[in-house]
């Protein structure tokens, strides 16, 4: 079942709730009205694929326990279907659970308890992402192959193939991969990445840029980006004779 709670606004942005908590799940809705936009709640992952396909939210935001099907294989259904930004919410400060989150499509994350004031920001710098995303798109049409060998970035096609084997990547982790691919070697703080990346003005999301690149790592191998502890990452181009890396 489908709930309702909208303000009048030309061309609102619909959110997507996905919390099988009541009262949380109100409360989240409650305050996405108060910015303006349209809140739809969905109480189960099944009901949440089924509503992402009628109404082709803005934005969702997804619990990752849920009955009748899990966040994840919702957010994986959702995705699969129409790309759309995703930000999971894990009642588990657990960096494994983070991970499978990204890897199944989602672009952030928030641990419970939150604060309704950082959903919104996290909220905020997803949608301004998008539209950031189209203009990159845009001016990546003409942009070069960024060819490393055994790792070929196709910035136009937003293809990433390994050794001739094209590797699936979420939105947000192709573009991280390609910002730090377009300066190899060079240092990028994780406030710069994320300035880039998600288009956050301040520091509050450096969690997320760690686990985006555990993400890459789990899918392209731990060598491409090299950490530099207290700074932020650099990637690393593979070697035409594989080396060993940090």
């Amino acid at each position: 079942m489908l709930n309702t709670t909208a303000r009048q606004q030309t061309a609102p942005r619909t959110v997507l709730v996905v919390e099988d908590e009541p009262t949380l799940a109100t409360a989240i809705a409650q305050r996405i009205t108060a910015e303006g936009w349209t809140a739809r709640v969905a109480g189960d992952g099944a009901s949440a694929v089924q509503a992402a396909n009628q109404l082709k939210p803005d934005l969702v935001i997804m619990d990752i326990m849920l009955p009748v099907m899990d966040g994840l294989e919702a957010t994986k259904r959702i995705v699969a279907a129409r790309p759309v930004p995703v930000l999971i919410l894990t009642a588990r400060d657990d960096e494994a659970d983070k991970v499978i989150g990204l890897g199944a499509g989602a672009d952030d994350y928030m641990t419970k308890p939150f604060s309704m004031r950082e959903l919104i920001a996290r909220c905020k710098a997803l949608l301004r992402r998008v539209e950031r995303a189209k203009v990159i798109a845009k001016n990546a049409e003409n942009e070069k192959i960024l060819d490393f060998g055994s790792l070929v970035i196709d910035p136009a096609q937003r293809t990433v193939s390994v050794n001739g084997e094209f590797v699936h990547l979420t939105p947000t982790e192709f573009d991280l991969l390609a910002t730090l691919a377009r300066k190899p070697k060079s240092v990028l703080t994780r406030e710069k990445l994320l300035e880039e990346v998600w288009d956050w003005v301040d520091a509050s999301g450096t969690r997320t840029v760690d686990s985006h690149v555990k993400a890459l790592r789990h899918k392209l191998g731990p060598n491409m980006i090299r950490t530099v502890h207290g700074v932020g990452y650099a990637f690393e181009p593979p070697s035409p004779a594989h080396a060993d890396g940090e």
